[in-house]
């Protein structure tokens, strides 16, 4: 593998702060509940509002505030999303009643968590997408109570009137306006008025990604994300002017992103590099694209396909895009470690972030080797459980207690021995 441009060294930086201030921020959160989110909301965010819920009058207000051809746009993409998450629904189901042998009955039932936090972020965006995104697939798996947080516009009271638009179309059932750690604080532990959740969702910034790292256990997880990135696999007839729009389209997103081109083609990878600099040009937001881009983008050229697969799958990215010639089927089939793939030209890694159906919320900096991202399988637990006749007790209770003695634990066995003792 050539290097042909080279991106920084992401060093693990030192954490030991960031842990400090967020495990602060949480004790604060456990201690004066309402009145520590109330705090950090005017601190943050120069918000002042008491009470944190979203009422139905603000909700009504945004629809007034947000174009009708915009609320459309956001119903579209979200009938998309639910009718993918609603077949993903319909492929994961309950196991009744498998006999292993005469008499013992198994099985398992999927059921949804009681409840779940959607962490939609605020920042420089109005990320409305990401209400959808976690809202739509927490609605069809049945999720009971489903509440979303996001933190204010800036000086205002406010969430942005899109997304709280984006909430109420994904059918969320309570909106706070907090964010940041002293969010993931809240909903893990709660306080008066906001009730704790079993489950949060969600990207977020180093801050809510640490809190949400230090409140596993105590609540679940998707899973601890970074930044985001995109990785490329091209040969030399894809087109170059389109991989840079995708490279850009990923840096964009913070300077920390990362947008990575393998090709076979150094020809390409050249050209590539040029159409990125001249899109730079006349892209609104190039300040952070163009830092983004000088430090971590990045442009290797393979020996050959078979080493471009290799080094995708190592890598294990966020977003994988295939953009072939030839072979794109044996490429797909040899590719193993992804958030979302995304195959051909035709196809762009920005449809996946808004409203093709498939989610945008996925794991990064390899995570993707042992987890895919968030879906409706998220939101759900498969519980087993078991019964059995008195023969089939009577039947597997010596080899129960044979092998509890053999760990050493006698009440174990005991409670396989008293069975047969009272059935004898």
């Amino acid at each position: 593998m050539r290097i042909l441009k080279a991106a920084k060294e992401r060093t693990e930086a030192d954490r030991s702060r960031l842990r400090e201030t967020v495990s602060g921020i949480i004790e604060r959160v456990v201690r004066n509940g309402d009145q520590a989110l109330i705090e950090y909301n005017e601190k943050f965010d120069g918000c002042k509002r008491q009470a944190l819920r979203i009422s139905e009058a603000e909700i009504k207000e945004a629809y007034e505030q947000v174009p009708a051809e915009d609320v459309e746009d956001i119903k579209a993409a979200a009938n998309n999303l639910r009718a993918f998450a609603q077949a993903q629904r319909s492929t994961v189901g309950s196991l009744r009643d498998f006999s292993p042998s005469e008499g013992i009955l198994l099985g398992h039932r999927v059921i949804p968590v009681d409840s779940c936090c959607c962490y939609v972020p605020g920042g420089g965006y109005p990320l409305y997408s990401t209400a959808l995104m976690l809202g739509v697939p927490a609605k069809v798996a049945g999720v009971k109570r489903v509440a979303a947080c996001s933190p204010v516009m800036k000086g205002t009271d406010r969430i942005h009137p899109k997304t709280l638009v984006a909430m109420d179309v994904a059918g969320i059932d309570e909106i706070y306006a907090v964010g940041g750690a002293q969010a993931i604080a809240a909903f893990s532990y709660g306080t008066d008025q906001i009730k704790p959740v079993d489950l949060i969702v969600g990207p977020g910034n180093s801050f809510v990604t640490e809190a949400k790292r230090q409140c596993y256990g105590k609540v679940g997880i998707d899973f601890v994300a970074g930044p985001s990135e995109v990785l490329v696999i091209a040969d030399g007839k894809a087109d170059p002017e389109v991989i840079a729009a995708d490279l850009l389209a990923q840096s964009e997103h913070d300077r920390e992103a990362k947008g990575l081109v393998v090709t076979t083609d150094e020809a390409l990878g050249k050209t590539i590099e040029k159409a990125v600099k001249q899109q730079l040009e006349t892209l609104d937001t190039r300040d952070i694209a163009a830092d983004s881009w000088r430090d971590f983008g990045e442009i290797l050229i393979a020996e050959d396909m078979d080493e471009a697969i290799a080094y995708a799958n190592s890598y294990a990215p966020e977003h994988l895009e295939v953009n072939v010639s030839e072979g794109e089927d044996a490429v797909i089939e040899a590719l193993n470690n992804y958030g979302s793939l995304f195959i051909g030209g035709n196809t762009a890694e920005v449809f996946g972030d808004y409203a093709s159906g498939t989610n945008h919320t996925l794991p990064t900096l390899g995570a993707a080797r042992y987890t895919g991202g968030v879906w409706v399988g998220t939101f759900l637990k498969t519980c087993t459980y078991q019964k059995m006749t008195k023969d089939a007790m009577m039947g597997i209770a010596p080899l129960v207690s044979r092998l509890a003695h053999g760990e050493g634990l006698a009440a174990h066995a005991n409670a396989a021995d008293i069975r047969m003792k009272k059935n004898q």
